[in-house]
């Protein structure tokens, strides 16, 4: 069957030499300024395609040449070229045209998904500016520009150095929506330059550059120059120059702008040089010199290690490694590299992989944000499926096109081993106590405070001492509260008197009523008197035994108003408080055992027993060591003197199983254990996914 012709406008431009040593050529479709690296054997047989028949070009190259090509050899070409469009259409095609300009189109849904994931506006055709322009720009290339710009830029970072605190100042003050706005633009202006850096490089070179413009990444707009025509160079350096010169014109534009704003006078110029210097650095140093997306670093790193469509041939070959770990169904690697860069291309794939995970993870969650709630939910799926659903979906079909292979492999079988041991660990249930800090104190507890600035009297109980109910704890003497008592009977007496004389005295009579009434006044005063005074000599409200009774207590001494002197703590009942989230607590039952592991103690732990669940959430924290800005696991806030926690918590209460033994009289910080009910671990994460999209899902 003879092959179809080769469409006439194509063209073949010498190539750099490929890794193993062989020549290569690039060829060239015109029409839509697409290039395809070829090896020898491929050059030699499109050289014979002339002869119209595969057998022949294959005699003649093993006739000609070192090669040894066969009939399949010369039929894999031509099935190359017909998959890429490079034959003329034969009669009959156009059918066959149109089916596959459906095929491409797919249907509107297909359309408006990759329109929505990426899409190119072209703007402008600069190559013949551009040609221009290249010349009028040489000393911009020159060694000599380059080392005053190296020089520029450490006088400029040693002057930001010095200026530190007053450059991140102003850093800080640029970040307000007039601040963020004026990013844009110098944003803006930056890729502006990046993108002619690229265009007059490759101009400089005789690279046609037909079109400039910008693309849509998930609408998030990048900027874009065609210079497809750079893999028609030979020089590796040349395209190596080609794809840095992006970043090449940004970096100098940040040195000569930090410099700038160290020289330069407050105002509006001063203000530009920050905006271009900080833009500038952060963009480059983020966006463009990352190899993981199709930006400038991927091209450095693919034109420096010589590996055209390096994400796609890293990612052949990772997956090929991951089949053949999993499976070792020994199949052929898709291509042979060093070993060294064998292993790197593997980890440059899986590095690639996460970061774009990640990447468009965080994509998704703004796009969600940015939108309208169900259109937002709906993109938020797109975004899902396509980047991350559908990848692995393809590996998995993959894996089915090979079962018969995998299931007789002995890798395959130890591979499901691991995979359900995997399995178990993650989905069946399994004893996972509950831990958070809690506090254990007595039942009961009552501490004495001094009311008022008052003096030690006596003390009737020191430390440790039992206590009778209604015995005296302390007491105080208060030298005002003695002087008022002592005016305030003074003042009863007098009145008290008066009234006395009023009787025997007919001028007096009449003041009977106000005098009535001066002496009850006198005497309520005595009252209240009495009963702050009861303050000063405070009772035991219970039996108990007196404990953390302050050490420089002694007769004679004064005290503050709101020191604390001692605590009263009842003797044989023992509580602990724990603070649980509502994941946690779902576990948790009235019954179930735990214990108490006091913080600074190696002594054995307190067994408890849980007799308590409040059903509404804890509003303030009673206790600050509980927060963890005090040492607890409760995240909280301060405001107003109060710990508010940041999330939902339940007090849960505990009793202890029996005596405390040596915690008991004093209270104290730990960590309370509780034996919970048994919880896969993967259900406590599908469990809070779920509560997320039932909650973002609301209307």
């Amino acid at each position: 069957m003879p092959l179809p012709a080769l469409r006439e406008e194509l063209a073949i431009h010498d190539g750099p030499r490929l890794a193993d040593g062989q020549p290569s050529w690039t060829l060239h479709d015109p029409v839509r300024n697409v290039f395809f690296r070829i090896d020898w054997q491929t050059f030699e047989v499109l050289s014979r395609w002339a002869l119209g028949d595969a057998k022949a070009i294959a005699q003649s190259i093993a006739a000609n040449t070192a090669l040894r090509p066969s009939v399949d050899d010369v039929d894999a070409v031509a099935a190359f070229l017909a998959e890429n469009q490079l034959l003329r259409p034969g009669e009959g095609s156009a059918a066959e045209l149109a089916s596959r300009l459906r095929r491409t189109r797919g249907s509107w849904a297909r359309w408006l998904l990759h329109h929505y994931l990426f899409f190119r506006i072209p703007l402008v055709r600069p190559d013949a500016w551009l040609a221009r322009w290249a010349a009028r720009a040489d000393v911009l290339y020159r060694p000599g520009f380059y080392k005053i710009t190296a020089v520029a830029l450490i006088a400029g970072l040693v002057m930001v150095y010095r200026d530190w605190e007053r450059f991140a100042t102003t850093l800080v003050d640029t970040l307000s929506w007039k601040g963020l706005a004026a990013y844009g633009l110098t944003l803006i202006a930056i890729k502006i330059l990046h993108e002619l850096g690229h265009g007059i490089t490759a101009k400089r070179y005789g690279c046609r550059v037909p079109v400039m413009g910008v693309a849509f990444l998930v609408l998030w707009p990048v900027a874009y120059t065609d210079t497809n025509e750079v893999w028609k160079l030979a020089d590796r350096r040349q395209r190596l120059a080609v794809a840095a010169a992006g970043v090449a014109t940004e970096l100098v534009v940040a040195a000569w702008a930090t410099l700038a704003w160290s020289l330069l006078p407050e105002g509006a110029p001063k203000a530009a040089a920050f905006l271009l210097a900080t833009t500038t650095w952060v963009v480059t140093i983020t966006i463009n010199a990352s190899p993981f997306m199709r930006f400038d670093g991927y091209f450095l790193l693919s034109d420096w290690l010589d590996t055209p469509n390096l994400h796609a041939r890293a990612f052949a070959l990772a997956r090929w490694d991951l089949r053949e770990r999993l499976f070792a169904l020994g199949e052929s690697p898709p291509e042979r590299f060093p070993r060294a860069r064998h292993v790197g291309l593997i980890a440059f794939a899986w590095a690639t992989w996460l970061y774009r995970l990640t990447l468009f993870l965080g994509i998704a969650v703004l796009v969600y944000h940015f939108f309208v709630k169900a259109l937002g939910i709906a993109l938020f799926a797109v975004e899902i499926g396509w980047f991350v659903v559908l990848p692995v979906w393809t590996e998995i079909k993959a894996w089915r096109q090979r079962w018969a292979a995998i299931r007789v492999r002995r890798r395959a079988r130890v591979t499901a081993a691991v995979a359900a041991f995997a399995f178990v660990l993650v989905a069946v249930p399994w004893p996972a106590p509950v831990a958070s800090t809690g506090v254990l104190r007595p039942a009961e507890s009552y501490v004495v405070y001094a009311p008022e600035g008052a003096q030690v009297v006596a003390l009737p109980a020191t430390e440790g001492a039992s206590v009778a109910a209604g015995e005296p704890l302390i007491r105080l003497a208060s030298p005002a509260l003695e002087l008022r008592w002592r005016k305030a009977l003074a003042a009863e007496e007098s009145v008290r008197q008066q009234a006395a004389a009023a009787g025997v005295s007919a001028a007096q009579r009449a003041n009977v009523p106000v005098l009535q009434q001066q002496l009850d006044t006198a005497r309520a005063d005595l009252a209240g008197i009495r009963a702050a005074a009861e303050k000063f000599l405070p009772p035991a409200p219970f039996a108990g035994r007196l404990r953390d009774v302050n050490p420089d207590l002694e007769p004679g001494v004064w005290v503050g108003r709101g020191e604390r002197l001692a605590t009263l703590v009842q003797e044989g009942g023992w509580r602990a408080e724990a603070y649980l989230d509502e994941s946690a607590l779902r576990r948790v039952r009235v019954g179930d055992g735990a214990r108490f592991y006091a913080d600074g103690r190696e002594g054995p732990f307190v067994a408890m027993t849980v007799v308590a669940i409040d059903r509404d959430a804890t509003r303030v924290l009673p206790s600050a060591m509980l927060a963890t800005q005090f040492g607890g696991s409760i995240t909280s806030r301060e405001k107003q003197g109060q710990l508010f926690p940041e999330n939902a918590v339940y007090r849960v209460l505990l009793v202890p199983s029996g005596d405390p033994g040596a915690l008991r009289g004093h209270s104290w910080r730990g960590t309370v254990v509780i034996r919970a009910a048994w919880e896969a671990p993967a259900l406590r994460f599908i469990r809070s996914a779920l509560t997320v999209i039932w909650r973002e899902a609301g209307f």
